[in-house]
């Protein structure tokens, strides 16, 4: 596997304590410019409003890990990835994942 610096895909950060606009429920990859997840059954990016979708991590290091697995099968040069882990939450009601911060930007 290809080494990653420990912040590529975002610096670690905890989400219980982030001062959030609505409560997470763990970390998911997100394809940047994209409203899609990495899924943790298939390694696969599904839109947020896929019933597969299963694209909560419990641990940033977890999403982490995906993360780097999935750069290391399909990107080349692994450093041009367009992967963030972000917080995520699941509503219940609506039966699909929410984006805490909505779709993010490769490029401000």
């Amino acid at each position: 596997m290809v080494h990653l610096p420990n912040n590529a895909f975002g610096d670690p950060f905890d989400v219980h304590v982030l001062p959030l606009p609505r409560p997470a429920d763990g970390y998911a990859v997100q394809m940047l410019d994209t409203d899609t997840l990495l899924d943790r059954r298939s390694g696969n990016f599904l839109p947020v409003r896929s019933p597969l979708l299963d694209g909560l991590f419990d641990t940033f290091e977890s999403a982490s890990e995906a993360a780097a697995s999935w750069v290391c099968a399909n990107c080349q040069p692994p450093d041009e990835h367009r992967l963030s882990i972000v917080p995520a939450s699941f509503d219940p009601q609506l039966e699909r994942h929410i984006l805490i911060y909505g779709v993010l930007c490769g490029r401000p």
